[in-house]
């Protein structure tokens, strides 16, 4: 199964550089993605544009397969993406800052899309967790009774990527997945937050 890991993003709140490649812990952001997928079992392919040369460049070091995408913005880049490599299954799309992901959290997502008859999912976390870890959350929906925030990770099928899919919101108690990190201070505090843990 596809993974499909968006890392077009520039990151200019941070000024640090291409976004992907911040460092936390030592490792660039997109790093723990990239892992999380692989040891899970995926097939890893990166998402980028003409913003992040570094990034690609990386990816090229590294031996991790990228397309190249026009950088028209994060939906009609997985679009252009999934058209052009023809993919006809459900994949993975996850966002390249959310260094708290893991194999577990990844098949624990995929157990519970497996359940549903339905198209697509999207992981969310309790708002609460993000007000723990002084994490911004910029949009939310209560979901299972709880005011949620999602978090970049999503599952969507290949054959209807064009057309709007039915989604489940699959709802998990993960503080790991509140460091989507967009500033200097949220670095600061996944940094404490990941040597902690």
């Amino acid at each position: 199964m596809l993974a499909l890991i968006m890392a077009g993003g520039l990151g200019t709140r941070m000024n640090l550089g291409e976004k992907p490649l911040v460092k936390v812990a030592d490792r660039p952001m997109i790093s723990y993605v990239i892992s999380a997928f692989e040891n899970a079992g995926y097939d890893v392919l990166v998402v980028v544009t003409r913003k992040v040369p570094m990034t690609k460049n990386w990816c090229r070091a590294n031996s991790i397969d990228f397309y190249q995408s026009d950088g028209a913005g994060y939906v009609d880049d997985m679009v252009s993406c999934i058209k052009e490599i023809e993919e006809t299954n459900p994949f993975f799309s996850c966002v390249s800052d959310i260094p708290g992901i893991t194999p577990e959290i990844i098949h624990e997502v995929y157990a519970e899309y497996k359940k549903q008859d339905i198209q697509a999912c999207s992981v969310w976390v309790p708002r609460d967790l993000f007000d723990e870890n002084n994490c911004k959350c910029s949009y939310h929906e209560t979901i299972n009774g709880s005011i949620s925030c999602p978090v970049g990770l999503n599952i969507l099928n290949g054959a209807e990527i064009e057309n709007e899919q039915k989604e489940f919101k699959i709802l998990l108690n993960r503080p790991e997945l509140t460091f989507n990190i967009n500033t200097q201070d949220e670095l600061k505090r996944a940094e404490i937050f990941f040597n902690k843990n």
